[in-house]
């Protein structure tokens, strides 16, 4: 697996200091435009506050949860919108994939330039739609924190901890099958063709 992928995480402990050039968010938001994308539909669209705007003040303005006491220090903070397709169940579940597909290329972008990247479903999506004039065919689904992590000894010590907890997640024999569900995918059990 890419080290990128493989070091990921969703840190809290921000640099409160550190900043996101131009050309770094830029960047970052450009590998979500380019995301894969459901018949070519492209219906994810970016809310973008860099700190010290309007705009990032309003996204934290919308924060929920314990959001509000690490996000503000995010150097950027990207509030991901996609299609509320409200009578097509496929195209709304596509848009959402879709969403999901750009926040993941955004998050190793930032990953890439040095930066973490931490999907947050802890915002309000009512106060995001009236502080933003966010029509009613887009759904606010993600808002994306980008920042450096800073030092852990000036960080919280409950975001200390939390960010210090090793990653993990089920053992890919309960998530990959193979002929029948619940079979275990076994690399060592396939035969590849000659070539492959």
């Amino acid at each position: 697996m890419h080290e990128l992928i493989a070091g990921r995480r969703s840190a809290r402990g921000y640099d409160p200091d550190a900043t996101i050039t131009a050309a770094d968010l830029t960047a970052v938001l450009e590998a979500g435009r380019w995301a894969p994308t459901w018949g070519r539909m492209q219906p994810v669209r970016f809310v973008v506050g860099v700190r010290g705007d309007a705009t990032f003040a309003g996204l934290t303005e919308i924060l929920t949860r314990g959001n509000a006491g690490w996000a503000p220090a995010s150097a950027a903070l990207v509030l991901v919108c996609t299609s509320a397709e409200p009578d097509d169940e496929k195209a709304r579940t596509y848009a959402a994939v879709d969403a999901g597909l750009a926040v993941s290329q955004m998050i190793l972008q930032a990953g890439a330039l040095g930066f973490n990247g931490h999907p947050m479903a802890g915002f309000d999506p009512d106060a995001a739609r009236r502080r933003f004039g966010i029509p009613d065919d887009r759904r606010p689904l993600v808002l994306l924190g980008i920042g450096r992590v800073a030092d852990p000894t000036n960080v919280a010590p409950e975001i200390r901890e939390r960010d210090a907890r090793p990653r993990t997640r089920l053992p890919l024999a309960e998530v990959a099958f193979a002929d029948t569900w619940g079979t275990p995918y076994r690399p060592s059990d396939r035969r590849s063709p000659e070539g492959i």
